[in-house]
């Protein structure tokens, strides 16, 4: 009987794992699950923006159990690719001791916009559809 590969692990690091973390991960999760496992982390972790569980529900993707989690909670994994979505994370975390790839690909935050909700969920809207664009680029299926 042949073994099932086994799924090759992604981190992505965000300033807040508030946002753009949880929104790649659920995307990964959700589209390429059959072979990539995605975690998230922040280097100052806060909290899961509500706005970001929206946008992503929207789209059938329920995030909406996911919580902040810092840097040191992922420490003794070891991930086939690390990730990081804003710049902050990229200057402030530039080596992961077990990541195998890094990349870097930066985008804007959506939770520091201003403006009306409307405003801020086109946003959210727009930075999630860039992050899945990226990701089917960058992991075609």
């Amino acid at each position: 009987m042949k073994e099932l590969a086994e799924k090759r692990k992604i981190l992505f690091i965000c300033t807040h794992n508030s946002a753009r973390s949880h929104m790649a991960e659920g995307l990964v999760n959700a589209f390429y699950g059959h072979r990539l496992e995605a975690h998230s982390v922040g280097t100052e972790p806060s909290q899961v923006n509500p706005l970001a569980v929206r946008v992503m529900a929207e789209i059938g993707i329920d995030i909406s159990g996911h919580h902040s989690k810092g840097v040191e909670d992922s420490l003794d994994q070891d991930f086939e690719y690390v990730v990081t979505v804003c710049d902050h994370a990229n200057e402030t975390c530039p080596f992961f001791p077990g990541g195998k790839e890094r990349i870097h690909r930066g985008f804007q935050d959506p939770a520091s916009v201003e403006g009306s909700e409307d405003e801020k969920l086109a946003i959210f809207r727009r930075v999630r559809d860039e992050i899945r664009h990226w990701l089917e680029e960058t992991f075609p299926l």
